[in-house]
C-alpha cells in the first residue's frame, strides 16, 4: 500500500522505520506536526502586533496533542498568548471562531485535518465575518478565499505517490521503499483576502510567497 502519512509514521506503529517500513506500507510523510509552528511564525510575521492567536484543531486527529504541545512552546518563545480552539463539528466550528473574536485574537492557525479542511468554505467564511487572519495549511483553502497557507504541496505530493504506486505495480516491495519527504513547500497569500480585511502584507513576507493570488 502506498499512502500519504501525517505524524510520526514509526511512533504511530505504521512502519517500522522511515527506511524500511517492513510491512506493506509506505509512502510520502505530510509532517503535519512539525510545520505548525512555522505557521506561528508566519501569522505573527503578518500580524506584529498580535499579543492573541488561535490554534483551530480537530481533538479526534491523532495529531492534535503533538500539534498543540509544539504551537504551545512556539507561542511561548514569542510571547503571545496561544486560545486553543477544538473543533470536530460544524457546531463547533462556529463557535470557536465566536470565542476567538470575543478573545480578540489576531490571527488563526488551521491545523490541518481531514474533516477541518473539508469545510473550507465555512472556514473562510467565518474568518472573514470575524474579521480573524488565518492562515491554513494547503494552498487549496487559499485558493478558495482564505489568506494564506504554509505547508507541502498536494499536487507534488500526488506526483511522488502516483511514482511510487508505479513502482509497486512492477513488483516493489513498500516494506523496502523507504518513507519519503514532501519535495516541495509552499507558501501562498490572497492579496484579495488581506484587502478584503484590511491588511497590508509586510514586502519581505510578500517576497518569500511561492504565490501571489490576486
Amino acid at each position: 500500500m502506498v499512502s500519504a502519512v501525517g505524524g510520526d509514521p514509526v511512533a504511530d506503529g505504521l512502519v517500522a522505520s522511515l527506511n524500511r517500513p517492513g510491512r506493506n506500507l509506505t509512502g510520502i510523510n505530510f509532517f503535519a506536526v512539525e510545520l505548525s509552528p512555522k505557521r506561528l511564525e508566519l501569522i505573527c510575521e503578518l500580524v506584529p502586533q498580535a499579543g492573541v492567536i488561535g490554534l483551530l484543531v480537530n481533538p479526534q486527529n491523532s495529531n492534535s496533542t503533538h500539534v498543540v504541545h509544539e504551537v504551545t512552546r512556539a507561542a511561548h518563545n514569542k510571547g503571545v498568548r496561544l486560545e486553543i480552539e477544538n473543533a470536530s463539528s460544524d457546531g463547533e466550528i462556529d463557535a470557536a471562531f465566536v470565542t476567538l473574536a470575543s478573545s480578540r485574537a489576531e490571527g488563526v492557525i488551521v491545523d490541518p485535518d481531514h474533516f477541518i479542511d473539508s469545510r473550507r468554505e465555512k472556514l473562510v467564511a467565518l474568518a472573514t465575518t470575524q474579521a480573524i487572519p488565518a492562515i491554513y495549511g494547503f494552498r487549496e483553502l487559499t485558493a478558495g478565499g482564505g489568506l494564506m497557507s504554509y505547508g507541502v504541496s498536494l499536487a507534488a505530493v500526488y506526483r511522488q505517490l502516483g511514482a511510487y504506486a508505479g513502482r509497486v505495480l512492477k513488483g516493489a516491495s513498500p516494506a523496502d521503499l523507504p518513507v519519503q519527504r514532501p519535495t516541495k513547500f509552499e507558501l501562498v497569500i490572497n492579496l484579495k483576502t488581506a484587502n478584503a480585511l484590511g491588511l497590508t502584507i509586510p514586502p519581505k513576507l510578500l517576497a518569500r510567497a511561492d504565490e501571489v493570488i490576486e
